[in-house]
């Protein structure tokens, strides 16, 4: 058993938030409304053969997707056995940061593609390993009675560290011709130098976690060092335990992992989209961007009252439902007017959806299972992280077409919500 949570300050739990503001670098800039567009409509334009760009990123992430799901287990056992939870979301981050900066070298010339592609994915990889063992710090500076307000704070300083950086980066170096710095455009530079802005941020913001927040302590009995083999051995074998004490937990993890799946896809593949399919310009989606991170964190804040009262199913559900439709109407819509329109009606439950997913287990955790249960949520949402992806480049290569792509997400909703369906419900009058 692990000694008692202590009541950490309010400086070491900003300090821990200030990752995640710092993390949006990563997920808002790099692999949403910025780089990943640049890849594609601008690198990866003028690509010989018959395999487009979209469906290159979209192998490129499946594929990071694939190995996040061969090293979780293995980085989260050894660092929780080590009791050095910070000095791996320290090595992870900086080797994010380094595959940011190193995005500075792809010019706008489809011969780099390649090295974007490498990038990104490496990028993709490193981050989620990062938050791996970030997710577990967690306990760190909160009790059972605080956890869900701490973790609420984390997930809102990374929407508003989303919104900033855009705008900084949107004005400064993209709007108009350059931005306001009037940084030439020629090969991409603006660009290019908007990725050494976002390694940059994420570095300063990084910062505080490893002065502010102690390290965890080491379990009391080491356990051996496990490979990747012996690591999912252990990994099945817990599954199987929590099976027989709570089978709706197994079936909850099961279909998060998949819905969770569709919601990263949309925050991945909705800005490239945005532009090749409904012609949303490349420093536009930037605003659009903005205004969803805005509509997302209402959206979150609202359900979270919602969650109180009916349940935190009934909210994904009503929340995959709300995406679906969207979804399916904008499958048949042109135009940036319709994108505005039902894109940001999309990203109303994109919050709600994520929010209260993590309330959903919580609820579900038994009292001292709470770390176990949230690193099994963790590793099963990345086995099937490479799952939207593959299909969104698979849909786009076999119709010919970017708009087909956005068939590969909702698919993987579907089944999501098709999973999700007979899973008991946490008793809310159970909550205190």
């Amino acid at each position: 058993m692990a000694a008692p949570p202590t009541r950490a300050t309010r400086g070491q739990i900003v300090a821990w938030g200030l990752w995640d503001w710092g993390s949006a670098a990563f997920n808002a800039v790099i692999l949403t409304f910025v780089f990943s567009v640049y890849l594609t409509d601008a690198v990866g334009a003028d690509l010989p053969g018959s395999v487009n760009a979209n469906s290159w990123l979209g192998y490129s992430i499946g594929a990071s997707g694939l190995l996040i799901a061969l090293m979780a287990p293995v980085i989260g056992q050894r660092a929780d056995a080590a009791g050095r939870r910070k000095l791996s979301v320290g090595i992870w981050t900086a080797m994010t940061i380094a595959s940011m900066t190193g995005l500075f070298l792809v010019e706008d010339d489809y011969r780099f593609l390649w090295l974007g592609l490498l990038l990104l994915g490496l990028g993709s990889i490193f981050f989620e390993l990062a938050s791996v063992s970030y997710n577990a710090v967690l306990t760190q500076v909160s009790t059972p009675a605080t956890i869900g307000r701490v973790s609420g704070f984390g997930w809102a300083m990374g929407y508003l560290g989303g919104i900033v950086l855009l705008l900084v980066v949107y004005v400064g170096f993209i709007s108009g011709d350059g931005g306001i710095l009037g940084v030439p455009t020629a090969d991409g530079l603006n660009i290019r130098l908007v990725a050494l802005v976002a390694a940059g941020w994420f570095l300063v913001f990084a910062l505080p976690m490893f002065f502010a927040v102690p390290e965890a302590p080491p379990r009391a009995e080491r356990s051996p060092r496990l490979g990747v083999v012996g690591s999912y051995r252990a990994l099945f074998s817990d599954l199987r335990d929590l099976y027989r004490a709570s089978p709706h937990t197994v079936y909850f993890l099961g279909a998060s992992a998949l819905f969770r799946d569709g919601l990263a896809a949309i925050f991945t593949f909705g800005a490239v989209l945005a532009v090749t399919v409904y012609g949303i310009g490349a420093g536009d989606v930037l605003v659009f961007g903005v205004a969803a991170n805005v509509v997302s964190a209402i959206g979150a804040l609202a359900a979270g009252r919602i969650d109180d009262r009916v349940g935190p199913k009934a909210v994904i559900v009503g929340s995959l439902v709300g995406m679906l439709v969207a979804g399916v109407i904008l499958l048949f819509v042109s135009g940036p007017t319709m994108f505005w329109i039902f894109g940001l009606f999309l990203t109303l439950f994109v919050g709600p959806a994520q929010s209260s997913s993590r309330t959903f287990l919580a609820r579900l955790a038994p009292a001292g299972q709470e770390g176990q249960l949230f690193g099994l949520y963790a590793t099963t949402g990345r086995a099937v992280s490479f799952l939207a992806p593959t299909l969104v480049g698979l849909f786009t290569y076999l119709f010919d077409s970017d708009r087909a792509g956005i068939v590969g997400i909702l698919l993987v909703l579907a089944v999501g919500l098709v999973a999700l369906s007979p899973v008991r419900p946490p008793l809310i009058a159970a909550d205190a």
